[in-house]
């Protein structure tokens, strides 16, 4: 079965495309299917010897330290995994084909309102090139809505501060243009500034041994200016980007223009965020109408 796990990887990489990050979550998931299926039958099992008890006895020792979502990833890998399976005519069928998805619990993406987001863009402010490159990326995020993986995947030739357009590879390679805002844009330039303006093929971000910055490094940098607002709530990175949609929607953006911006494959995906805006809606409307609640 290890062989075959490293075969389906090769293909999601060579003929599918999917991203490093993409690849990884699926090769682990699949490792520690195997691992549990190890000590399950007492030996390495064939993949033709899984069988849908076998994967829901794995899915039911996940459920005391995991998520729902969590789990639901973990299934997604052992069911696309086996279809590849079914489709190279490996196994005759797929076990994992008919059992459910957990169904996650229904949470609104959390955001941050105009106050917060600027305090948290604004916060760094001590002119030193570390300083201005922090500004950037959090100027950035905010202005352009994207992952943070596609910001340090940016080189400087991705991005036309003269336009105001960013060129973003996305998930399954997609390249996609965003525009990015003057603020941004600005905090750009500065930083690229204090760097020498360096060629089109260098990374836009580096860290300061000139390295290319990595996701991990940006979500510490966030932290970093999270700790010194106090009042704000722990967020992430990809708070920006909850907050990014949530601000155009409610500035009355259109929901597929929203979809293109973050680069969802699916409509469904970016509809979460009008729940967030009809929540905003009601709280107006129970503020506001005389007549929203009774006993008022």
């Amino acid at each position: 079965m290890k062989n075959e796990i490293d075969r389906f990887c090769s293909y999601l990489a060579t003929e599918r495309n999917v991203s490093p990050h993409t690849l990884d979550a699926y090769r682990s998931d699949l490792e520690l299917f195997w691992q549990f299926l190890c000590r399950a039958t007492g030996s390495e099992p064939a993949v033709d010897q899984v069988d849908h008890l076998l994967v829901r006895r794995y899915l039911a020792s996940l459920h005391q330290n995991l998520a729902k979502s969590s789990i639901g990833r973990k299934l997604a890998a052992i069911r696309a995994f086996f279809k590849y399976l079914v489709r190279e005519g490996i196994v005759p069928k797929n076990p994992a084909e008919l059992i459910a998805t957990p169904k996650k619990p229904k949470t609104l993406p959390y955001h941050l309102n105009i106050d917060e987001v600027t305090a948290l863009v604004e916060a760094p402010n001590e002119g030193s090139p570390l300083s201005l490159r922090d500004r950037a990326i959090l100027e950035t995020l905010y202005s352009c809505g994207i992952r943070v993986s596609e910001l340090t995947g940016l080189d400087v030739g991705g991005v036309d501060l003269a336009e105001l357009l960013v060129r973003v590879l996305g998930k399954g390679g997609k390249e996609r243009i965003v525009p990015i805002g003057s603020y941004a844009a600005a905090a750009l330039a500065a930083y690229l500034a204090v760097r020498g303006n360096p060629p089109p093929d260098a990374p836009l971000l580096t860290n300061a041994r000139g390295g290319r910055l990595t996701s991990r490094s940006v979500a510490r940098i966030v932290d970093k200016y999270i700790l010194q607002l106090a009042a704000m709530k722990k967020i992430s990175p990809h708070t920006l980007r909850h907050t990014f949609a949530t601000h155009l929607l409610e500035g009355g953006a259109d929901l597929r223009a929203i979809q293109e911006l973050l680069g969802h494959a699916s409509l469904s995906t970016t509809q979460k965020y009008t729940h967030v805006s009809i929540d905003r809606l009601m709280e107006v409307y129970d503020k506001a109408h005389p007549k929203a609640r009774q006993g008022k």
